[in-house]
């Protein structure tokens, strides 16, 4: 397929594609969609970035435009986390600007009145419904939700909402739903968890993969080793580049991700934290800030690693070395977004190199090691095979191996920077990492 009006769309999802300035359909779109348009179930496994929120609702958006008698709730699309939820949402809300269909996010956080519109859209109908397990059965349970004419389910994130505990959530609404359904699946990964779903929910499904676990060709990589008392200087350093407009910095426990805003905004850097401590309206206020480039820097824990579709991001920070060797994927993989570069720069301590070297394992290269500036002095030799212990409760403490549990390594009393504290459319083509 050259162009998306080759798959016979609805002229309704043409004038969305055209108002959302899309092009050419990326490599997940163009094998998934002609098989969802087909009516088949659907397994489509490939990394963030790739354009998996497209390569569903277009098909759906046909399907119901093509069904002028359709009532109540026609598609409902599941996802992990609330911060995915809305991406879809504003997705579908522009792709279905012109056609007349309406869409409704259904996540927690909300206040009552939040709640009702929910309700009204369950019980009234609404095209399609975008919810998170969790607050769907929250309306289930109450008795009034009607899915009697639903036609297309959607997992999105699949392998995030098991990794979340979702499975017996997601078992309890399918259980709800009609059998003479459409059924489409997208994960980053295809584990085993995932499988047995598949087998359960879906109907001799087709697979689809597209470079599963590999950073985007456009993600330039680079890590420096450090010592957790070099981090925050390197970084400032790092963020002196005026050239890197949007930056997230990655950390795996919203204690550091405190922590490094905290010192950030101290530095008088345009810096925000979104965790899991904030409300929901806290974190739609950062996420809005930092899409209309009102924020610089934010700063974040794993949650935002997958599901937050935000343009332009330039350089991705992974300040710690993520507990998984998925994760570093979907960390660097919020930048790069489809044809556009970007850069991904991750500090590894003494303690997180054999983690590190499960991640270039993972990848199928080595990423380079970069010195650290001279001011800052000698950090440790990259040596993945050294056996590094924390020790506990003195200076650099913390837990034994990786030490991103907890505070990311910080047991007891030790020291941050000298002070306490608390332990879609398009893909272009960038130079390939090199091989090792």
């Amino acid at each position: 397929m050259s162009s998306f009006y080759d798959f016979g769309f609805n002229d309704g999802v043409l004038d969305g594609i055209e108002a959302m300035n899309f092009d050419k359909p990326t490599p997940i779109q163009e094998q998934t969609i002609p098989l969802t348009m087909s009516g088949r179930d659907v397994i489509g496994c490939a990394q963030t970035g790739t354009g998996k929120t497209a390569a569903y609702l277009l098909p759906i958006m046909h399907h119901l435009l093509e069904n002028p008698n359709r009532t109540g709730v026609g598609a409902l699309i599941l996802s992990p986390t609330r911060e995915l939820a809305l991406q879809i949402d504003q997705a579908a809300t522009g792709f279905c600007y012109f056609s007349g269909l309406g869409t409704r996010a259904v996540y927690g956080g909300g206040d009552a009145v939040s709640f009702e519109n929910e309700k009204k859209a369950l019980t009234k109908g609404a095209d399609i419904i975008i919810a998170t397990p969790g607050r769907l059965l929250a309306h289930l349970n109450l008795g009034y939700v009607n899915f009697s004419n639903l036609q297309h389910l959607i997992l999105d994130e699949a392998d995030r909402m098991l990794d979340m505990g979702f499975f017996d959530d997601i078992m309890r609404i399918v259980k709800g739903l009609p059998e003479n359904r459409q059924t489409l699946m997208f994960s980053a990964t295809m584990p085993p968890r995932i499988r047995q779903l598949a087998s359960k929910i879906l109907k001799n499904p087709a697979q689809v993969n597209i470079a599963i676990s590999k950073p985007a060709e456009g993600i330039v990589q680079q890590a420096y080793c450090t010592y957790d008392t070099q981090k925050i200087p390197l970084l400032v350093n790092l963020l002196a580049n005026d050239q890197h407009v949007s930056i997230i910095i990655f950390s795996s426990t919203k204690i550091k991700v405190k922590e490094i805003e905290r010192e950030l905004k101290r530095l008088k850097y345009s810096a925000a934290a979104i965790h899991s401590d904030l409300e929901q309206n806290e974190r739609e206020e950062v996420l809005r800030s930092f899409r209309n480039r009102n924020l610089r820097m934010l700063v974040a824990t794993d949650v935002l690693s997958r599901g937050i579709d935000i343009e332009n991001i330039s350089l991705v920070i992974n300040f710690d070395v993520p507990g998984d060797a998925e994760d570093y994927v979907h960390r660097v993989g919020r930048t790069a977004r489809a044809e556009s570069t970007g850069m991904a720069i991750t500090l590894i301590n003494e303690f997180d190199m054999s983690r590190f070297a499960s991640i270039e394992k993972l990848i199928g290269y080595e990423i380079p090691k970069l010195p650290l500036p001279g001011d800052l002095g000698e950090g440790p030799a990259y040596n993945p095979a050294a056996k590094h212990f924390r020790s506990f409760g003195h200076g650099k403490g913390g837990n034994k191996g990786g030490g991103n549990k907890g505070g990311g390594g910080g047991g007891g009393k030790r020291r941050f920077n000298g002070r306490k504290g608390k332990g879609g459319s398009h893909q272009g083509k960038a130079p390939q990492q090199p091989k090792s």
